[in-house]
């Protein structure tokens, strides 16, 4: 056994259970009236694998599940350092990529040099969006958190101020790779729309 390579593994998987202490703005879906439903970017990423296992026939180019589910487990564990940072958080969102980068380097620089690159490379992959995975499992990272929104009756949208413009914009950007996905959130921002959760402006 090689006990030095051991523990690098296991220091990163001690490191990453900070995750769970990174706090999102999205409400986990059920009573909106209790103030301590909301996720953490552990449970995020674990509901993004689970889209990704589920909804992979989905997509138009052929991806291998396998991977987009690595993709959904690795993509926010840079939280941990450099934070979470709200999709429509302007001014955070200018420095995210540096403190992003920075924060791979660290963690997946805890693991035995194959692990680290491998967990980069797939870090990186998702980053730049050019590949069939990474471009579904983009679409699925933006999906959750309007699923949750829908089934919170808007609840984080409104919290937030985020307007329908705001959201629809980023559906164009956002979802690549599944033309069903992009038709059912369409459909389901529009409904949410036309019931008020949400608003055209505040």
């Amino acid at each position: 056994m090689d006990k030095e390579r051991l523990k690098r593994q296991i220091d990163f998987i001690v490191e990453i259970d900070q995750l769970k202490r990174i706090m999102r703005r999205s409400r986990i879906i059920g009573d909106t009236k209790d103030d301590t439903l909301w996720e953490n970017s552990a449970e995020h990423s674990w509901h993004i694998a689970m889209l990704a296992m589920v909804l992979s026939d989905y997509a138009d180019e052929m991806v291998d599940a396998v991977k987009v589910m690595k993709m959904a487990l690795v993509h926010d564990i840079v939280e941990i350092d450099a934070g979470d940072t709200f999709a429509y958080d302007q001014a955070g969102n200018l420095d995210k990529a540096e403190r992003e980068g920075k924060a791979a380097s660290r963690i997946f620089g805890l693991l035995p040099d194959d692990q680290r690159d491998e967990m980069m490379e797939l870090w990186r992959e998702f980053e730049e969006g050019k590949t069939n995975e990474a471009q579904f499992a983009a679409a699925l990272d933006f999906l959750q958190p309007l699923l949750q929104n829908y089934y919170t009756e808007g609840y984080s949208w409104k919290l937030n101020k985020v307007t329908a413009d705001r959201v629809l914009a980023r559906n164009e950007a956002a979802t690549h790779n599944s033309q069903a996905i992009k038709e059912f959130i369409d459909w389901l921002l529009h409904d949410a729309i036309e019931k008020g959760y949400l608003p055209d402006k505040y």
